[in-house]
């Protein structure tokens, strides 16, 4: 996402307008339109400055990458280097899976609230999903409270256990 769209992206959501928060940010409302159409930069305070003044943070964050493992069967399971986190709406949400993942139901509705169906789709992603489905449906933490719980052939929980006892001890 470039800066021009997250800037713009967090003051629709605040529900703010352009002049609004160019008033709370100390800048001219041309400079901020200016930024969210792309036509300028801003500078790091500046875009600290805007932000803050919609009622966000600007955060960094570890970039989650994937490494592939290869099953004696010959499927490929995706495994990041780190958990990914979702907001609360999207992890307790319901969802319909992909064919790809869930090929054995299609359509079938999941309620992510649901601490059953959640480890339904939780085992569903690990074995058959790809790196945007963990992102899309795997949150970190809920993984870890599930992972005793999950049905996973060995060599998926191998593959997976490293970055799920790392999170543990992380926390701890």
């Amino acid at each position: 996402m470039d800066s021009g769209t997250l800037l713009e992206e967090a003051r629709r959501r605040a529900g703010l307008s352009l002049r609004e928060v160019a008033s709370r940010a100390g800048i001219l409302q041309e400079k901020l339109s200016a930024y969210e159409c792309g036509d300028e930069l801003p500078t790091l305070d500046t875009a600290v400055r805007v932000l803050t003044a919609t009622g966000h943070d600007l955060v960094a964050q570890p970039r989650i990458t994937f490494t592939e493992h290869l099953t004696n069967r010959g499927r490929l399971v995706v495994v990041p280097n780190a958990l990914p986190r979702l907001p609360v709406d999207q992890a307790l949400t319901k969802i319909v899976l992909p064919l790809h993942v869930n090929w054995s139901e299609p359509g079938r509705v999941f309620n992510l609230a649901d601490r059953r169906q959640r480890a339904r789709v939780y085992e569903l992603v690990l074995r058959e999903g790809r790196e945007d489905d963990v992102r899309a449906y795997v949150d970190g933490a809920l993984l870890v409270d599930l992972w005793d719980e999950l049905v996973l052939p060995r060599e998926i929980r191998s593959a997976w256990a490293p970055v799920v006892m790392t999170a543990v001890t992380d926390a701890a």
